[in-house]
């Protein structure tokens, strides 16, 4: 038998099993069971309920059928559209919630109303003997017997539904290739769901048996009025007790559950966000479980993210190197650079991630030179101004090889320091002529730690100059070739460590 199929007969059979303890069950056996009448009189009230029950059952069938449609109509087709499916995988989910309306209103529209119509009309006429009280009583039962029967159906139908939405995803998945989820959209909130269902429970079996109890008293002693009302005044405040019970009980169990979904939800949200935090675990019951896989998972998530950083950081170290060894004269540039460029972040107050991008960005800063040609690259005499122009480009070329590395978006905070690290402060750079503070703040870093490591560094032309050369050459063009801060502070900690100790000096250059 099909998917459908099985829903189907699974639906018939709960509706049954529904109606048969939530109507007959609660009607037969415990109303009609109090009451002090005739055979005859009793052989018309059980008419009366199945002819309800029938007239309820055709009801329901009929909405339950066009409940149906949507589901139906997927499953019929051999290749339903992505549209019929989602419809029908959303319908589904609306199923438990649309069997409770299901219930509800032939339960109180053509069960309860066609009884109390007819057995109003059999007292009238004398065909059965009963204070019309009881009709006031029936009425209220029927409406807490419709709610219980809804409650039977709306859980049995959340069990039988789960195939479905299986199949619907399934086969969207490999006709179409899309993946359906709710994305967190709840149809059933659990607090309106635990509290109606506590309170159903906690007060249901108390109000028939005090329904129950007042047909029976009044069967056997049907002068003692006011031992009946006596009666009615105990057993509103046993109700009214009850009731109150129910509702805190539904109350505390609802929060004891929310409680802890809502911060495992929270945390989940965290890690969409990229914050790996664990949760607290402050339970004592299965949600410890819980609680206890996710943040076995979210120390899984943490070491795999350790292992790609340290991945990322060998690739960028490996690329530096790699651009490096092409010459021998500048053999570890990037990676001084790089250094340089973190004393002057730390210096100026960069921390965490964004010290980390800046030494990502001073290591990539030169990868553009791949493309310029070895003859121009190496030359050791004069460049002309065609081939000046082949080593400008190489900030742009880097650009354009960055923005080849995927994903994009990882690759956007290094972006900006490997085209601007040869910007002026005066606007006399390039490639494009940035201003000032119109320079991003990696590639006027970049540029202090690039120009000293690069004015101190041996190349094929001349020879590297000293220390204290280069350091006058920043004092010299702070302000205009580079930025007045970064280059002043990079002057500051170079002064003051070469005034403690010089060798100790990172990077120095011979």
């Amino acid at each position: 038998m099909n998917i459908y199929g099985v829903f189907l007969k699974k639906q018939i059979r709960n509706y049954f099993f529904g109606s048969v303890i939530a109507v007959l069950a609660v009607g037969s056996l415990l109303l009609l069971s109090s009451l002090e009448i005739s055979a005859v009189e009793y052989s018309r009230l059980l008419i009366v309920l199945l002819l309800s029950f029938s007239i309820m059952a055709i009801t329901e069938v009929s909405v339950f059928m066009n409940q149906l449609k949507p589901i139906r109509t997927a499953m019929k087709e051999q290749r339903p559209t992505l549209a019929m499916l989602e419809e029908a995988y959303l319908y589904t989910h609306r199923m438990p919630r649309n069997a409770v309306q299901r219930i509800l209103g032939p339960h109180l529209l053509g069960l309860s109303l066609p009884a109390a119509l007819m057995t109003f009309w059999m007292i009238r006429t004398g065909l059965i003997n009963l204070p019309y009280f009881y009709l006031l009583l029936v009425m209220v039962g029927a409406a807490l017997v419709a709610c219980m029967h809804a409650l039977i159906e709306f859980f049995l139908t959340c069990s039988a539904i789960v195939p479905l939405i299986k199949e619907f995803r399934n086969r969207a998945l490999d006709i179409y290739n899309v993946d359906f989820s709710l994305e967190g959209h709840v149809f059933v909130a659990i607090r309106p769901k635990f509290l109606i269902s506590c309170m159903l429970i906690g007060t249901f079996p108390l109000f028939l048996f005090i329904m129950a109890t007042h047909i029976r008293l009044d069967s056997l002693d049907s002068s003692s009025l006011a031992g009946l009302q006596s009666y009615w005044a105990w057993a509103g405040m046993v109700l009214m007790v009850g009731t109150l019970f129910s509702s805190i009980a539904a109350w505390l169990l609802t929060n004891s559950v929310q409680h802890p979904i809502n911060e495992l939800y929270k945390a989940m949200n965290n890690v969409k966000d990229g914050r790996l935090l664990q949760v607290q675990d402050e339970y004592s019951d299965e949600f410890s479980k819980l609680v206890a896989g996710f943040n076995m998972m979210v120390r899984g998530l943490q070491a795999r993210e350790q292992q790609n950083r340290q991945l990322l950081d060998s690739y960028f170290t490996t690329l530096a190197v790699a651009l490096d060894a092409r010459d021998s004269y500048t053999a570890g540039h990037s990676l001084r650079v790089a250094e340089y460029s973190v004393i002057i972040g730390q210096l100026a107050g960069l921390t965490g991630q964004r010290l980390d991008d800046l030494r990502k960005s001073a290591l990539l800063h030169d990868i553009g030179k791949i493309g310029v040609p070895d003859n121009v690259l190496f030359k050791e005499g004069n460049l002309t101004d065609e081939e000046f122009d082949q080593i400008k480009s190489h900030p742009v070329l880097g650009e354009n090889i960055l923005r080849q590395i995927e994903p994009v978006e990882k690759m956007a905070p290094y972006i900006s320091g490997v085209r601007s690290h040869h910007e002026r402060y005066d606007g006399k750079g390039y490639p494009d002529g940035l201003v000032g503070m119109s320079i991003p703040l990696h590639g006027r870093i970049i540029a202090v730690a690039d120009a000293y490591d690069a004015m101190t560094s041996d190349r094929p032309y001349r020879k590297g100059m000293d220390h204290e050369r280069a350091l006058a050459i920043l004092e010299q063009g702070r302000g205009s070739q580079w930025d007045p801060e970064f280059a002043g502070l990079f002057l500051a900690y170079f002064g003051k460590a070469a005034s403690s100790e010089e060798e100790d000096v990172p990077g120095r250059a011979g």
